[in-house]
């Protein structure tokens, strides 16, 4: 038989060049050797090298004949894709933070921000921003709803106009197309709060289009809790977009073992066709702006009009009358259990209860000079950052359980040293994996990990993360499960999390032995469409 030259010699320069190319795949940046993989799928672990190249996972498998500018030894220690936290505040602070201690050095890698309903409006500057900065993280970011609302109607009470919807989403359209993974609202935050169901939807149907994800901060996490949830699951019913409840909680002791009936009424939402995920940082205390125990009509319109309205005495007396009916009805006795975490005019407030400022005032322990001193504090300055400890550890564990349930924070990055911030800032990862996972054995290892790698990457359709297979990117974390914990407390909130050996993203090295190198290896996600 005859062969043509030409195809003969094309065979054998392919033979000739094989040994190359095993060699060249031979040789990596890292090999991390002999660690207990948690791939993230929630599957069980198993043994394996992984190899690392030009920030990409090329090999999971047996290394042992490969090399390596870096080799790290895993025996004994968990291998598993970085974490993913899929609720934060970091907008502003990642200028000024850009290496992102707290999350960097608790496991996390990619964060998605713009929650609550506020964020960048103009996502293709704020993009531009992070690549000219260049952080430790990865980072997402969704379009906020009030800031959309806050453009274009200000801070009125009112609904908009059939020209001022169109202009709202339009807004939240031209940000999807420059790569948000989708609509957040903060529904009981100004101006937010003085939208009706049909508004939102309007603007969850415009993020819909790009095949965004409906994020909420519902309108009530307390008493009204499950009307608050039902309009969730309804506005991405009708937008025909998934739907992200936002740290999921019941609060205020009269509401406490209501998640029962909570999550069934995701489970029933699921069951009838409705994807809809949640989200939950695992400590009793939440966190938010001290304006939230004022009534919402009270800041409509502006700074000047709030000020305006706690400047006359008889709409001022109005207010502490309403306020103190509220805490009431939480059947609460004062404000005691509100912390001051942050307050910029006197730092010596910081870490104190409202109960205990009042105190300092000279005020005697009653609800309506209570609330004097919170609008006191309100006027001073626009924002108050608070502590409020509000939930039951029953309700936390049951919602923990829940298999489409995602660890979040809640955060933002924080200066180490500064202010009485939320322990969930420092140690939101490292809890669940140390209490909740070793020592109270609520969930299992490879679960806790499928919700903090690939459940939060697919759900924000970032399709290169949250998985340690080969083809994805790089971002891995290198823990032991016996050491990882917490450290933060509410006491003593800045300390980092303890037990982590490396954190790696996009294939560099950016924590080594509880120490951040100084790394600033993070991109800009955006989802796969």
């Amino acid at each position: 038989m005859r062969v043509n030259s030409s195809k003969y010699f094309l065979i054998l320069l392919i033979v000739a060049m094989l040994p190359n190319v095993g060699m060249a795949q031979s040789f990596y940046d890292i090999i991390i050797r002999n660690g207990k993989i948690v791939d993230g799928s929630g599957n069980p672990w198993f043994i394996a090298d992984v190899g690392i190249k030009d920030g990409k996972i090329v090999r999971v498998g047996n290394l042992s004949e490969a090399t390596a500018e870096k080799v790290i030894d895993a025996k004994g220690l968990i291998v598993s894709p970085g974490f993913v936290d899929v609720h934060t505040h970091i907008e502003g602070s990642e200028i000024r933070i850009p290496t992102a201690g707290n999350f960097i050095l608790d496991g996390v890698t990619s964060v998605i921000t713009g929650n609550c309903g506020g964020s960048s409006l103009d996502v293709a500057d704020y993009f531009r921003k992070i690549d000219s900065v260049k952080t430790s993280i990865n980072i997402a970011t969704l379009i906020g709803h009030n800031t959309v609302r806050r453009a274009v109607l200000g801070e009125y009470q009112r609904d908009p106009t059939p020209e001022e919807q169109l202009q709202m989403e339009q807004l939240v359209e031209k940000a999807m197309q420059d790569g948000a993974v989708g609509l957040s609202t903060g529904l009981i935050y100004v101006p937010g709060t003085y939208s009706k169901t049909e508004e939102v939807v309007g603007l969850a149907k415009a993020a819909s289009k790009f095949g965004g994800v409906y994020a909420s901060h519902i309108r009530s996490e307390g008493d009204n809790v499950t009307e608050a949830i039902d309009e969730a699951i309804s506005i991405g019913e009708v937008a025909n977009m998934p739907v992200e409840i936002s740290h999921f909680k019941v609060t205020y002791k009269p509401n406490w073992g209501r998640s029962v009936h909570t999550l069934a009424q995701v489970e029933r939402a699921r069951l009838r066709g409705v994807d809809v995920t949640i989200d939950q940082y695992p400590y009793v205390a939440s966190s938010t702006t001290l304006s939230t125990t004022v009534p919402s009509w009270v800041f409509s319109g502006g700074r000047d009009s709030v000020l305006w309205r706690l400047n006359d005495k008889a709409t001022r007396l109005k207010i502490k009358k309403e306020m103190v009916e509220t805490l009431k009805s939480k059947k609460l006795k004062n404000y005691n259990y509100a912390l001051v975490a942050r307050y910029a005019p006197d730092s010596t407030y910081n870490g104190k209860t409202i109960t205990e400022v009042n105190k300092l005032k000279g005020r005697k322990t009653k609800p309506m000079l209570e609330a004097e001193t919170i609008l006191e504090l309100i006027a001073s300055t626009e924002r108050v950052q608070m502590v409020y400890f509000s939930m039951d550890e029953a309700d936390l564990r049951r919602i923990l359980q829940y298999p489409f349930n995602m660890f979040a924070s809640d955060a933002g990055i924080n200066r180490y040293g500064t202010g009485m911030p939320h322990p969930r800032a420092y140690g939101t990862n490292a809890r669940v994996l140390g209490q909740y996972v070793r020592d109270l054995k609520i969930i299992h290892l490879e679960e806790a990990i499928r919700r903090m790698t690939s459940l939060p990457a697919s759900r924000f359709n970032i399709r290169d993360r949250g998985l340690l297979r080969e083809g994805m990117a790089a971002d891995v974390v290198i823990f032991d499960e016996a050491k990882v914990g917490d450290r933060a407390t509410f006491d003593k909130p800045h300390a980092y999390s303890e037990g982590f050996a490396y954190i790696i993203v996009n294939g560099q090295i950016t924590a080594e032995q509880g120490k951040h190198t100084g790394v600033r290896n993070g991109v800009v996600l955006k989802p796969a469409r």
